[in-house]
């Protein structure tokens, strides 16, 4: 059992609800792990923070190197940080290294890098990995102003390339965001994938507390309704 973890933007917290889906699953008795494929921005020890935190959450033990395969030093787009270390990002080795680390656990959440049609090379972005693998998708919505339009348009995307929504998270990143139930609720009667949470405004965002707002048990419930309706 895998999930694809993208997101409306970046800094919508993906890691963080990827990091509380292990957790959920970990206290179902599940061996599982994360997987960073590509992370941009290095700490003092040269590790991506987001990195570092989904190996935190796992119960199996990997190396870093396991759970985040291309670690590049700027946080800047990752097709264009790759290259300016001479490095290009490629796809199979992404795969080839994702099947190692499913042979070794129950669950693996693999994150995206930034949002679903991030550029990782000069041909392929994230959505043509996700296609790759062919896992379901876990969409964190970022609540915020303008999260309506990117939403819908992620979900088309992945719905254009006949993947499985399984279910999306409203992250709430604005504790003044205006309207925020209307807003979630306008997202419910458009998205035919599982509200899984309402994860609330922290200052300081946890892992362990945000896992007690996942409902994992309706993880890829169909809706009645349409995937995206205008």
């Amino acid at each position: 059992m895998s999930y694809f973890i993208t997101g409306t933007d970046t800094f919508v917290g993906k890691t963080l609800i990827g990091s509380a889906l292990l957790q959920r699953f970990a206290g179902q008795g599940k061996r599982v792990a994360g997987f960073k494929l590509v992370a941009a921005g290095v700490d003092a020890d040269g590790m991506n923070d987001d990195a570092k935190a989904l190996l935190a959450a796992g119960n199996i033990p990997l190396s870093y190197e396991q759970v985040n395969l291309y670690c590049l030093h700027e946080a800047i787009a990752p097709h264009i940080a790759a290259s300016h270390e001479n490095i290009r990002i490629e796809l199979p080795r992404i795969v080839a290294a994702y099947r190692e680390l499913a042979a070794q656990a129950d669950v693996v959440i693999v994150e995206g890098a930034g949002g679903f049609l991030v550029p990782l090379n000069d041909a392929q972005n994230t959505a043509d990995l996700a296609k790759e693998l062919g896992i379901p998708i876990i969409l964190v919505v970022g609540m915020r102003l303008g999260c309506l339009n990117h939403a819908m348009l992620t979900i088309e995307a992945i719905n254009t390339r006949g993947l499985s929504l399984a279910g999306w998270v409203a992250n709430e990143l604005d504790n003044k965001m205006s309207v925020l139930q209307e807003n979630i609720a306008a997202l419910r009667e458009r998205i035919a994938a599982p509200l899984l949470g309402i994860v609330p405004y922290m200052a300081q965002p946890d892992a362990k507390m945000v896992a007690s707002y996942l409902k994992i048990e309706i993880l890829g419930q169909t809706l009645r309704h349409s995937p995206v309706r205008g």
